[in-house]
């Protein structure tokens, strides 16, 4: 890294602990969406298929939204 670098990102740290925020919370969103499909599939086996599509739709858009979060932020 160059000293340019590290000197902006001492001088104004906030945007990083956001973007770590941001991961941190994504990934608990996935495990939560994870953890429900699997609870859903093991009641319900006859409906996996649309649990799993349901499941990787909404996984995309809530990785989406991290990305643009974190580009944006």
């Amino acid at each position: 890294m160059s000293l340019a670098i590290l000197q902006e990102v001492a001088a104004n740290p906030l945007p990083l602990v956001g973007a770590g925020l941001i991961v941190i919370g994504a990934g608990i969103g996935l495990g939560q969406i994870g953890r429900g499909a699997m609870e859903g599939i093991a009641r319900q086996p006859e409906a996996s298929g649309k649990i799993q599509t349901a499941m990787i739709i909404i996984a995309a858009l809530l990785e989406g939204l991290a990305f643009a979060a974190i580009f944006l932020g």
